[in-house]
């Protein structure tokens, strides 16, 4: 086999099976180009190749969500004329056994393009090209309504003894499937979608997710590593920068919100070991504020414990966390939002992998030290200061050994927080944004949302919702 790129010329060997793969020097960015492939008999040329940085954007349907969904989105996509700027969405569907090749193929970014790109993607890659100055590629392999656990491989899962129960509830639904009883409450489920979305068009409102046909659990998309099986495993060893993700809302009602972080650090864990370019630079959306106002000082929920999970797993090397906690809605888990969804990401990156002079991320709990009646909070990612957005601090609750969580009193001095409540004299917590949809204040020097976070370990699980 030979390639050629410019003035690069290679010759390499495919295997018995036919397959083979060719590692070129570095080049810089650039483009367009021309490759050339041959088998000595015949050729097959690619035109306008571009040389650049691919990021590998992955998840569930805030990251399937396109461009034509977002707020303003006819002004966005009549300006989307970026022709350094590529989408791969990856359209193969999962498969129980790993898959060799996916279905796909690059589009440029173009008004004529750019409505069907996946927006979080977009708005990230946007803003990378325009601060960095060069083509951006993006490998969009996302689905809508899918578990963490469908994406990661089945062997890396099976591996930590801590996803065990996880694992076993899946084969459990499996062995006990019905299909007679299954198409029945199927039935059930179809007519009573058919009277709501009757309903929803006369009064005008959204229709309700029409509820999707039966199948064995083993073959179903949610079951686990059949999405890795058919959306990941096809693109290992495609040269990447990085990784972006975002999902966990489906995981946020399952009963295990609180393996979230033990997921997410295996799948991290497990897309870089597959990819062997080490410790890729990795990051993910934390959970944006969704559903009712809080209305109590501490509202534990399935959601709250994936955000704090997400959390919790920014110690893995060369991570990182967009916080959008201020950017959700009340009544809509798609916020459309998307272009501070993309940017934060893409802040994140820039600071953190491209070495630009940035803050990375909002504020993040560090640590906590008890003085007396008071609790002392440390952050990272502060920039020159912490302070609160609106006239006052908010969102801020403290307990005592009881748990009984209060309401807090709150000042920042330097780039601490002191938090305290004059009938608990002996604090054993303080908690922050601790509800779906949190009251919030605390931001830093960037304007950038400080994440929810416990300064406790106490154990807290949820059943499912």
């Amino acid at each position: 086999m030979g390639v050629t790129v410019g003035d690069q010329k290679h010759t390499g060997k495919a295997g018995d099976d036919g397959r083979w793969t060719m590692m070129l020097p570095a080049m810089s960015a650039s483009g367009p180009h021309r490759i050339v492939i041959t088998d000595g008999s015949s050729e097959v040329a690619f035109e306008d190749v571009m040389i650049g940085e691919v990021w590998l954007c992955s998840g569930q349907s805030n990251m399937a969500m396109s461009v034509n969904g977002v707020r303003e989105a006819e002004t966005e996509i009549s300006q989307a004329d970026h022709p350094a700027i590529r989408m791969f969405t990856i359209k193969s569907s999962h498969a129980t056994e790993p898959q060799l090749q996916c279905e796909g193929g690059w589009s440029v970014c173009h008004p004529n393009t750019v409505s069907t790109f996946s927006a979080t993607a977009y708005f990230f890659g946007r803003r990378l090209h325009q601060e960095l100055g060069v083509p951006i590629g993006l490998v969009n392999s996302s689905v809508g309504g899918t578990s963490i656990e469908s994406w990661t491989s089945m062997s890396a899962q099976a591996a930590v003894p801590e996803l065990e129960p996880r694992l076993k509830a899946w084969e459990k639904a499996n062995e006990e499937y019905n299909p007679e009883n299954a198409k029945e409450n199927y039935t059930r489920l179809l007519a009573a979608w058919e009277k709501q979305k009757l309903s929803a068009e006369e009064k005008g409102v959204k229709v309700p997710r029409r509820p999707q046909p039966p199948v064995q659990p083993s073959r179903d998309r949610n079951y686990p590593s059949n999405l890795f099986n058919g959306k990941i495993h096809p693109i290992i060893g495609y040269t990447i920068r990085g990784a972006v993700w975002y999902q966990g809302e489906n995981s946020a009602g399952r009963g295990f919100a609180h393996l979230y972080e033990t997921q997410l650090r295996t799948l991290v864990a497990d897309w870089r070991q597959r990819w062997g370019q080490g410790d890729f630079p990795f990051a993910w959306v934390q959970l944006p504020n969704f559903r009712s106002p809080q209305a109590k000082p501490c509202e534990t929920s399935g959601w709250v414990l994936v955000q704090d999970g997400m959390r919790k797993a920014l110690d893995i090397p060369n991570s990182g966390m967009a916080v959008t906690i201020d950017l959700g809605e009340e009544h809509d888990i798609h916020p459309r939002n998307k272009q501070d969804v993309g940017s934060r990401l893409a802040q994140w990156a820039l600071a953190s992998v491209y070495g630009k002079d940035l803050i990375a991320m909002g504020p993040v709990f560090r640590s906590a030290t008890k003085e007396e009646n008071r609790l002392i909070l440390t952050f990272d990612h502060t920039g020159s200061g912490l302070r609160f957005r609106g006239d006052s601090p908010k969102g801020f609750a403290i307990a005592g050994p009881d748990k009984k969580f209060e309401w807090a009193n709150v000042r920042i001095e330097g780039d601490k927080v002191i938090v305290w409540h004059d009938a608990i004299p002996e604090p054993a917590s303080v908690r922050y944004a601790w509800a779906s949809n949190p009251q919030v204040s605390l931001c830093n020097s960037a304007d950038l949302p400080a994440s929810p976070f416990r300064t406790d370990d106490w154990e807290e699980t949820i059943a499912e919702q």
